[in-house]
């Protein structure tokens, strides 16, 4: 079958590599489809143009991934439109974090055909075969879909996840346009070196109130594995900064040890980050991490309140938090500072101690800001906010309550939203002022080795 696989445009000047969908277009083409990427997110074209790009070629099947943000809710919006008129509609498929929670909603809105619900690699393609072959769609695990002949609503049993996930075939690089891909800029990575997102697992053993999952437990790669894909972006894009994008790469102190000991003993000489846990972020694993290459760990800290770390199941201390950021510093690698606020039971205190926080550890490698937490549908906040008569279901958060990222969709506090609003705006007024202030400082100081010390390698007040 012909295969259209849609990247949305984000709104980016350069994107980040679309992982899922390479994924699922190599996991395609190895089942013998012919597929093809629309590159939205590289050209940026408005939502006619795939209408007629539709109308000029025929496609059997075109998919639409995206995960549960406002923006990416409003642009699936804008392309189903651009798909249903056109004149060579193709069979619509949803799925990733947005539609998986809530497939009957998402069916509705945006007049898709299926909804492939987690996972996808195996679930497309077994729908693909069936669609060659006009079976029923109701012995595929992990779709849902409007029963074309009563125009009931039917949710298939979830599929059993991908136990081994070594045997996942790499992502189809070749599909993309890698060059532009490979400019994305990273924490700490250097003006020359070229990015790529990868993952070395999926999943993550840690259950937070506020997070939702497409699917349960955690899968880990083999170094091997992962190494061998490693080689091969250096040996066919030159890649030396790797992006990656597991929920946690730091899911044990073992784990990471072993990692970063076979990342040495492969000599990759290369550059990485990661998502990490402070519980694990031990001296002994750190220096071991700085040595083959890390150079940035981004951490999910949320409050410095300990009843609401109780609260939001977080599975952290102040302590091992403090403590983790302080051996991070230590051993030379930026820590990446994840606060957000307004979770069960946090308190105008709670802000002032993430911010007191961020003022006294941030390196500055990034702008960082909190933000307000968001009960995204399929995790347990949002069935606490529907519990407690805070939010009515999915058209409720997509439509009237999420409005944007940075802005409360769900007020847990006993604040009014404005006041939130206003504590947020004087917090991050803060942060802002301080992240420039250092930029400022640092900028000083370059010019003072220039100027004074004639530093014969300064490149420029430049950033790219």
């Amino acid at each position: 079958m012909k295969v259209l696989l849609v990247a949305y445009d984000n709104d980016s000047h350069i994107s980040f590599f679309p992982l899922g969908l390479a994924y699922l277009a190599s996991a395609c083409r190895l089942a013998g489809h012919e597929v093809r990427i629309y590159n939205q997110d590289v050209y940026h074209w408005p939502e006619e143009h795939l209408t007629n790009f539709l109308n000029n070629e025929a496609w059997d099947v075109i998919g639409v991934g995206v995960i549960g943000g406002y923006y990416q809710y409003r642009k699936l919006l804008k392309i189903s439109v651009a798909i249903n008129n056109s004149k060579n509609r193709p069979f619509f498929v949803i799925g990733g974090h947005g539609p998986s929670p809530e497939p009957e909603y998402f069916l509705k809105k945006t007049g898709a055909d299926a909804v492939v619900i987690g996972e996808g690699e195996e679930t497309f393609v077994e729908l693909l075969s069936v669609l060659e072959t006009s079976r029923s769609f109701k012995d595929i695990s992990g779709i849902a879909f409007f029963d074309c002949d009563n125009g009931q609503f039917v949710q298939n049993k979830r599929r059993e996840l991908i136990a081994d996930i070594n045997r996942i075939p790499f992502p189809a690089w070749d599909l993309f346009p890698m060059e532009h891909y490979a400019l994305a800029r990273m924490p700490n990575i250097l003006n020359s070196q070229r990015c790529m997102i990868m993952l070395s697992g999926r999943g993550c053993k840690f259950k937070c109130n506020f997070c939702y999952r497409m699917d349960q437990g955690l899968r880990i790669r083999s170094s091997r594995s992962i190494v061998e894909e490693i080689k091969t972006l250096q040996d066919c894009y030159q890649i030396d900064y790797f992006a990656f994008y597991d929920e946690l790469l730091m899911n044990s102190e073992q784990r990471v040890k072993e990692l970063c000991q076979v990342f040495l003993d492969a000599n990759l000489k290369i550059n990485w980050e990661c998502n990490g846990r402070l519980n694990y972020a031990k001296p002994d694993v750190l220096r071991l991490m700085k040595k083959s290459g890390c150079v940035f760990i981004n951490y999910g800290i949320e409050s410095m309140d300990e009843a609401a770390l109780k609260r939001m199941n977080k599975a952290l201390t102040v302590k091992q938090i403090e403590s983790g950021i302080r051996n991070t510093l230590m051993v030379g690698i930026s820590p990446g500072f994840n606060i957000i606020f307004g979770n069960i039971g946090e308190t105008a205190q709670s802000l002032r101690m993430g911010l007191e926080f961020l003022l006294k550890y941030d390196d500055h490698s990034q702008l960082r800001t909190i933000r307000p937490v968001t009960p995204y549908p399929g995790s347990p906040l949002y069935y606490y906010a529907i519990e407690k008569g805070l939010l009515d279901g999915p058209e409720d958060f997509y439509e009237r309550k999420h409005l944007n990222s940075d802005l409360l969709a769900v007020n847990f506090t006993d604040m009014s939203d404005d006041k939130v609003h206003r504590l947020l705006f004087e917090v991050n007024k803060k942060l802002i002022e301080k992240f420039h202030i250092d930029q400022s400082e640092r900028h000083i100081e370059a010019a003072a080795r220039l100027y004074l010390e004639k530093n014969v390698n300064f490149r420029g007040f430049r950033d790219v």
